[in-house]
Parts: structure tokens; sequence; C-alpha cells
């Protein structure tokens, strides 16, 4: 795909490099003084109005915020320290939690592909590992500059910009620039050569106008196996802000390169052991294992490959508009624009390069270039305020699959270009259009509040075969009205009830995990009835809230329908085409805890458990095989979490140690094949000195995770999952990583 220039960009570049220019043109002093208030109510507004338990909402809300983050390794993704949430299954095979290929995260049995995902409002689409409509947080936002992060387990708010959030919704938030000068500079450094550099400058507010621009490199080496683990990263934001309006320009840039640990199998683990990985820096054996050579106790192709790896190359831009026309009447448009090129390398032993050399380098290989719109409004008018919406968004992206003819080991990283083989190319052009209106009410005297709207979604997807036997053809998600209910009702005393009904339903994917990676004849068979996946939400809870402690209760039904399914032909590495299918429904039934108390001044012990059951409502049809998966478990959704963290500020002095239950996974659709509970703790302990020469603060910090050095399986369904597996031979598992120590040093002028 031809990128082309958009006019987004470049206003955001320039608002972006010259914050100078404008604030010489602005007026000064009483409005700079003007400007002070509203960035500080700004920087605020959303902190105050959202809690680790969610007072005052009408349904299940839980938040982090930076403080929660800062306690993590540098470089963690936000998603890692989601994980301690009720109902938040996180998994990941490296300890930072950013390993695209290996990140996974469920919420009440929904995978991420079914659920929503926002940065300051902007989709970041399902951040599937071959993503089609966004991209990853981790690529999106530099964890430092995340400033909280709010999950809604059951459904997120109706005016999330999401196509995928048939579940829950995480919403991620970028902190604004300090109204004060800021410079600051961290190093991290720890096991496996990790090495992490950050730097920010603030240049603080000036005539309502300040900025900030920050940079980061990251590398570490695999923690077994050999290759690096890369990642460049720029983010830059400014905010200007007068007495009734405001504007803010984003930008960041990611350019990431991660090379992949061995996909296992139950049996293969068992038998080449935890630490077992790719052939990479040892050619010589990965040719005679190519030609069937195996050596020591590997007996399969399969067994491992010389390498594979991902790069991923993002640039993300938005321009906010904020207007308060009046007392009554607020404005807001957002306007964003994303491009990324990707490719995916597997070192394959199922084609050859040449007589002498029986590997060659299988690509996939994706570019998304996206443009969408977000404006809205909100009218407060008495007991009533009422918000509408739309969003919409047209994207372009493309797939292909090539294969590139290799003279020795591919150990260097860039991205590969004219290909020996074509085996596909598609291009999708999707067009999403979705708007929303609700009204919430404050009902006796702020007692009782009342949540009512409802959402519409259509999102059609063009796709052409450009090369190939793929299909093309048009498909189209569309529910011109799905409701959402809630309610809320303070019994006083810090008691609250809540409760909520919500109907969402999930657009039809381009892409690798879509209804098009099939021949024609097979989509021209079930295009016409396919329908797209629903769901409909009923939660219920109570909120506790004291002087020592805060609690919720939540208990949830989901009911899922029309869940489609990517029945794989073959095994991952030879991409064979696929099958699509509905299989019928999911019913989903829950109780989720939160429990936070204060035990001393700087002391609070945060625990959080979830039950959850995911079954499949009904049997199907695979081809003419009907599979009996009626009342079998959801895969990879375990039935019991359970998450505990004490921590402890005194002072300069801040430390903490948690632990996560994860409960037993099954990984095949008929449940004859699973992966075993396990335990995870990490702890982290730092030390802030003040007035440190020319440095106003200098923080020193140690992080230790998985503390007990657990062997566990991390990642499962890396390959997708089978149908049936009781001897434990698909490869479709990632295992943890082990104990590892980190130091960071964190300055500030």
């Amino acid at each position: 795909m031809k990128i082309r220039t958009h006019a987004l960009t470049v206003a955001i570049t320039l608002a972006l490099m010259a914050p100078m220019t404008m604030a010489n043109s602005v007026a000064e002093a009483d409005a700079a003084a003007d400007a002070e208030t509203n960035a500080e109510a700004t920087s605020a507004k959303g902190l105050a109005t959202i809690s680790v338990i969610g007072e005052g909402e009408t349904r299940q809300v839980q938040v982090l915020d930076a403080a929660e983050l800062k306690r993590a390794v540098p470089g963690t993704s936000p998603l890692k320290v989601m994980g301690k949430l009720p109902g938040v299954n996180f998994t990941s095979s490296d300890p930072f939690g950013a390993y695209e290929w290996s990140t996974r995260i469920t919420v009440r049995g929904f995978n991420q592909n079914q659920l929503g995902f926002t940065l300051d409002g902007i989709p970041l689409g399902d951040m599937s590992y071959g993503n089609h409509n966004g991209l990853h947080v981790s690529r999106a936002a530099i964890s430092e500059n995340v400033e909280y992060v709010e999950l809604a387990q059951g459904a997120g708010a109706i005016s999330t910009a999401s196509s995928s959030n048939l579940g829950g919704t995480a919403q991620f938030f970028t902190r604004d620039p300090s109204l004060e000068y800021a410079a600051r500079a961290s190093q991290m450094i720890g096991s496996d050569n990790a090495r992490r550099t950050f730097l920010s400058l603030d240049t603080g507010e000036h005539n309502g106008l300040s900025s900030y621009v920050s940079g980061v490199y990251s590398e570490t080496d695999k923690w077994k196996g050999e290759g690096p683990q890369q990642q460049w990263q720029f983010n830059g934001k400014a905010l200007y802000q007068q007495d009734v309006w405001s504007l803010a320009a984003y930008a960041a840039t990611s350019r990431r390169e991660e090379t992949d640990y061995a996909d296992l199998s139950l049996e293969s683990q068992q038998r080449l052991g935890w630490d077992w990985d790719n052939y990479q820096g040892d050619w010589q054996r990965a040719l005679a294992a190519a030609r069937g050579n195996f050596q020591g106790a590997v007996n399969s192709l399969d067994d491992a490959y010389y390498l594979g790896r991902g790069l991923r190359d993002d640039d993300l831009a938005s321009l906010t508009m904020e207007w308060d026309v009046n007392d009554a009447l607020s404005t807001k448009l957002v306007g964003y624009y994303h491009r990324n090129e990707g490719q995916g390398h597997w070192a394959t032993p199922y084609a050859a390069s040449s007589p002498t050399i029986p590997i060659a380098l299988r690509t996939t290989e994706y570019d998304i270039e996206r443009t969408g719109y977000m404006p809205s409004l909100s009218l407060s008018l008495g007991a009533h305020t009422i918000e509408a919406g739309l969003w919409t968004e047209t994207s372009v992206h493309g797939l292909q699959r090539n294969f590139y003819l290799l003279s020795g080991a591919p150990d260097d990283i860039f991205f590969y270009r004219n290909p020996a083989v074509r085996v596909f190319r598609q291009r999708f052009d999707t067009d999403t259009m979705q708007y929303f209106v609700t009204d919430r009410i404050d009902l006796m005297d702020g007692l009782m509040t009342v949540d009512v709207g409802f959402k519409g979604s259509d999102v059609e997807i063009d796709a052409v075969s450009l090369i190939g036997t793929r299909a093309s053809g048009t498909i189209e998600a569309k529910d011109n009205f799905m409701p959402q209910l809630g309610l809320r009702y303070g019994l006083g005393d810090g008691v609250e009830l809540f409760g909520s009904y919500t109907e969402n339903m999930s657009a039809f994917r381009p892409g690798v995990s879509g209804p098009f990676p099939t021949t024609q004849a097979a989509f021209d068979t079930f295009a016409a009835d396919l329908e797209p996946e629903t769901s409909d939400t009923y939660e219920v809870g109570v909120r506790l809230t004291g002087d020592a402690y805060k609690a919720s209760l939540a208990a949830y039904r989901v009911d899922f329908q029309d869940r489609l399914l990517t029945i794989a032909r073959c095994a991952g590495i030879l991409g064979c085409p696929s099958s699509f299918a509905n299989v019928g429904d999911v019913q989903s039934t829950g109780i989720e805890g939160t429990l936070v108390l204060e035990l001393d001044e700087g002391l609070q012990w945060f625990n959080s458990i979830a039950w959850n059951e995911a079954e499949y409502g009904s049997d199907y049809l695979n081809g003419d095989t009907l599979v009996p998966t009626d009342g079998k478990n959801v895969v990879d959704a375990p039935e019991l979490l359970f998450a505990t963290e004490l921590s402890w500020s005194a002072g300069p002095l801040d430390a903490s140690i948690g632990a996560k239950f994860t409960d037993e996974r099954f990984i095949t659709y008929l449940n004859d094949s699973k992966v075993d509970s396990f335990w995870l703790a990490d702890a982290s302990a730092g030390y802030t000195f003040e007035d440190v020469g020319v440095l106003e603060s200098l923080r020193v910090s140690a992080n230790v995770s998985n503390l007990f050095d657990e062997e566990y399986f991390a990642t499962v369904g890396s390959n997708g999952f089978v149908t049936s597996d009781p001897d434990g031979l698909n490869y479709t598992l990632l295992t943890g990583a082990p104990r590892q120590f980190f130091l960071n040093f964190d300055a500030r002028f």
C-alpha cells in the first residue's frame, strides 16, 4: 500500500515543533493565570471521577493510576499491571508483558479480539498480533507517559470507539504536560543484558501553552535462546488552554523488533525441558534438522525452527479540540491518523532456498493506514446530562504471504523486499461508522443515577485478492440500536448498589483472523448467511467505602451469540487457507470481588478474586463432523483468579510485594488437554533522594519478577486452538520467564 501524506499529520507536527511561536501570539499575564487554573482542572478531571472500585458508576469500573504503574519494572506494559484486577487474566512469556507474540489478555472469558482498547479515546483496535485496525498500547505510548488506566470488565462506556468490544474495554490515558519546566532521565539495567534509557522534557506553561517530548530506547536479550528484543519510541504532546476552549496534539512513533521464543506443545516440553528454544545461533543444527537429521531429544521438524521474528513500525498522531460553548453545552472533536508496517519472519524447514539450504524465510507482511474523526457534544439540562457522538474511520489494510530465499543464517533484522515467491496478497478497505446517544439522570439529590442510551454501528469490509486464491468480497456488520441501561443507588454510609444491561456487536475482521483467509468458493458459500458476533451482558453489584477500606462485589451473566471460529487446516507455519464457521453460543457466569484495606498510614493491602464459568452453549459442524462442545469450558478461560498485593510507603521509601494465582486453562475445544494452575509473585522497592546536587530528585528502585522462580506455561493459543489433542502435540504454548532482577535510576531536574 502506498502511504499518502495526510494534512492532520502536518498540523500536529507544526503544533509540536512550534510551541513558542504560538505562545507569542496569545494574551499575556491574566490569560496565563486563567490557563493555569484550567490546565490543573483538566489534568485532574479524569482522576477525580474514578476510583479503584468505581464509586458513582452504574457498571463495574476500576482504575489503576500512575502510582500503581510506577511500581512496575520500567517499560512494563500497562496490560500486565491490569492483571491484578478481578476478572483479568494477563499472560506473557517475557517479564515486561510487551513481547507481542506471547501477550494475551482475557476478561471474563473474552479474549482480546473481543475486547475494546483506546488511548485518549483514540481506538487501538483489538491489539491482536496480526493487527488489522490499530496497534498495541506498548507502541502507542511510552509507559512513563500513561497517567491511568480505566477497565470496564463487563461493558465499556457507550461512547468507546471500538468495533470489537463484546466484552470489556480498557481505556488508557496519557499525562498532560507539566505546568512547570521539568526534565527527566532514567536508566534501567537488569537480567539478560536488559537496558532501557528514557528521556523527557516538559517546557512548562507559557501563556496557556505547555508541551513535552519523550524518547526511549530499550533492548534486552531473550531469557533463553538467542536474539534481541528492541524498541525505539518517541512521544510528543502539546496542550494549548484558554478560558473556554483547549487544543491538544499528540504524536507517537515506535520502531519495534522482537525475536520469538519457540512454541512448545505439552509433549515437547516434557521431552525437551522448560528452557528449550529455537536454533538461532546454531545454523548447522537447523540445516541438519530441516533434512530430518535430529539431535538429542528432538524428533520433529516443529520442535524448533531457526528463528521467528516480528517487526512493527508505527506512526500515530491526533488532534483534540474541546469547547465549552456555555454553562450547559460543551463540544469535543478528535481527529487521528495512524500508519503501520509490519512483518513476521519464520525460517521454515517446509520450504527450501536451494539444494544445499533446505530452509526459506516465510513472511507475513502487514500494512495499515487509517484516519478517523470523533465529534461529540454534552448538554446539561437540570438533572439530565445528555451526550451524543459519532465515530467514523476509513482504514486500508494490506496482507501478504511471501517467501525469500536464503544464502545463510538470516540473523540481521530488516524489512525484506522483492520476494522470490508471492503466495497471496489481499487488500481490505474498511469503513466504520458508530454513533451513540446517552442520558445520565441524577435523581434524589444525587443518591440515584440512571444511565440510559444506545449506540449504532455499521462496519463494511471490501476485500480484494491481488495475488493468489484467497477470497475477495464484501461483508457488513450492522446494528442500528444497541441499548445500554445502568442504575446506581446510594444507601448512605458509603454503600451503593449498581446494575447494568448492555448489548454489543463485534464487526467482522479483515486480515488473518476474519472470514477472508479462505478460498473464494468457501467464502461464497457462507458469507451471505454469516451473522456478526453479539453479546448481552447483565451485572449487579455493591460497593462499600469506609475510612480504612474500599470493597466491591459484582455478579454477572453474559450471553454471547453467533461465535465465529477460524478453523486451521494445517500447522501454523504452513499457513494454508482456513475455514470459517458460526459455532454457536457461549454463556459466562461469574462473581468478582475487590477489597482494599488501609492497614496503617502508608500501608495498603489490595485483594481481588474472580470466579468465572464460561461454557460453550452448543455443538457445531466441522465439515460433516459433529464437534460436541456443548457444555465444555471455553479455552484460555481460567475458572478462578486471585491477586493480592501489599504496598507500603513512608516518606522517601516505598515497597511492594504481590502474588497472582491463575487456575488451570483448557487448550482444546473438547477439553481433553490443559495446562496446570500456577502462582506468580513480584516484588519492588524504591528510595527517593531529594535535592541531590543539580537534581530535584533521584529515585533508585529495584524489581524482582517471578520472585520464587516458578516454571509455568504463560501463553496458550500462540498458534491457535484445536478441537482435540489428548496427546498434547499442538505447538501452541509459551513458557513464562524465570526470576529476573532489575535496577532503575530515575533523575528529575
